[in-house]
């Protein structure tokens, strides 16, 4: 094994500790990298050369997108500043070097979740990923269905990927790797003694607080957190009072999520109210197609009963009324509002956190809870704000709109 790197007349760098120990390790999986400045970019281009004397290797490197790879240091220039002038040939048109061998490292790029479809006749050995964090999990789980080598083969098998935190694929990557079962290889700056630490430190010292302990710490737990909401305002409590007047708030979204997409979700959450206390009862949260939203949203007015007021928010122009006249024949027998927002998002939650912070709001233990808090505290910062759409449509309602009528002694939503 020792031969493919150190003696490898293909790469000219002699590896860090780190980057020895990322390319020596086994596994079929593995992460590198964490902090900036720690060679994820040599070390995954290394990696990917190692075989390249063996007849029919073929390896493959990804950037999100094209420009991405052809970056002054990126991939493709680092791999020309090392294959240049040796019998490696280039071809610019498959972005490929060919070896005497026959073997070929080629790049690639994967900007939409359908570009990964463009790789399902080849085969390669080692596949590497740079700043995984910027691809979804399914394009990476995908591409294990390229990676295959003939019976009798002895080149490893590799995934391989480097790093950093942050990105829109931060929590899958750091669920896999950090949290989860496969290998990680950490590697900060200080690992690294061929950079010029210091002037690197000053451009690091340029960035705002979460983006600096992510790429000169590799801190994986700092992430954007959004400044409207604060996990401890929020009670949970186990029970809330059934005189509440009470109402169900739906933020609509009619798709259904695919592989790889991340499309906003349908919610349906429901509101009480009593002497100024407001409890977020229930929420409703889904994925579908149209009929699916419709069903849902029918079988849970029949759960929650006739005295619960559904309420939706109207789109502008003809298509939103003719969505509110749908509903409204839909859901005949039940109380049905359409109310036009008023504002943005952040100026339509800011009276809900005005009133959580004195803690006025609190919530009803259920499975949900997780899941909604989460979103609370990252808005306006996280990928998705339909649970806190519908909060505030939710309030908007009970505190202006029509008052709906009290409860007595029934239990409501409790799915």
């Amino acid at each position: 094994m020792q031969v493919t790197i150190l003696e490898n007349r293909w790469i000219p760098i002699i590896p860090t500790s780190k980057q020895a120990e990322f390319l020596l390790v086994p596994d079929r999986e593995c992460l590198y990298g964490g902090a900036a400045g720690g060679g994820k970019s040599e070390a995954l281009l290394a990696g990917a050369l190692q075989y390249v004397d063996v007849p029919d290797y073929a390896a493959l490197l990804l950037r999100r997108t094209y420009s991405d790879l052809s970056l002054p240091g990126a991939l493709m220039d680092r791999a020309s500043d090392w294959l240049t002038n040796t019998p490696a040939k280039w071809s610019s048109v498959d972005k490929t070097w060919t070896f005497p061998s026959g073997a070929t490292l080629t790049f690639g790029y994967l900007e939409s979740e359908k570009d990964k479809y463009r790789y399902q006749s080849s085969e390669f050995q080692y596949i590497g990923f740079d700043e995984l964090t910027q691809f979804s999990e399914s394009q990476y789980t995908y591409m294990f269905s390229r990676l295959r080598r003939l019976e009798r083969s002895r080149v490893p098998i590799r995934m391989r990927s480097g790093s950093n935190p942050g990105g829109v694929g931060h929590e899958w990557v750091e669920n896999r790797f950090i949290k989860g079962d496969k290998l990680f290889i950490p590697a900060k700056l200080d690992d690294n003694p061929h950079l010029d630490q210091e002037e690197y430190l000053k451009s690091l010292s340029e960035l705002d607080p979460i983006t600096r302990k992510q790429l000169l710490e590799g801190d994986w737990s700092a992430t954007p957190k959004g400044d409207l909401f604060n996990r401890d305002w929020f009670q949970i409590v186990d029970d809330y009072p059934r005189d509440a007047r009470l109402v169900r708030h739906w933020d609509l979204a009619a798709t259904r999520a695919g592989k790889g997409s991340d499309p906003d979700y349908t919610v349906g959450l429901l509101l009480g109210e009593k002497d100024g206390i407001y409890y977020v009862i229930d929420i409703q949260r889904m994925r579908g197609t149209p009929m699916e939203v419709e069903r849902r949203v029918e079988q849970t007015a029949h759960l929650d009963g006739v005295e619960v007021v559904v309420s939706m928010e109207e789109e502008p122009g003809s298509s939103g009324k003719n969505t509110s006249s749908y509903y409204r024949r839909l859901l005949a027998g039940y109380t049905y509002k359409a109310v036009r927002p008023t504002g943005n998002k952040r100026v339509r939650a800011s009276p809900v956190s005005s009133q959580a912070e004195v803690g006025n709001i609190k919530i009803v233990r259920g499975r949900w809870n997780k899941a909604f808090l989460e979103e609370l505290v990252m808005f306006d910062e996280g990928a998705h704000d339909d649970q806190v759409d519908a909060l505030s449509g939710a309030f908007e309602y009970l505190t202006r709109g029509s008052r709906p009528v009290r409860l007595r002694a029934r239990s409501v939503g409790r799915w």
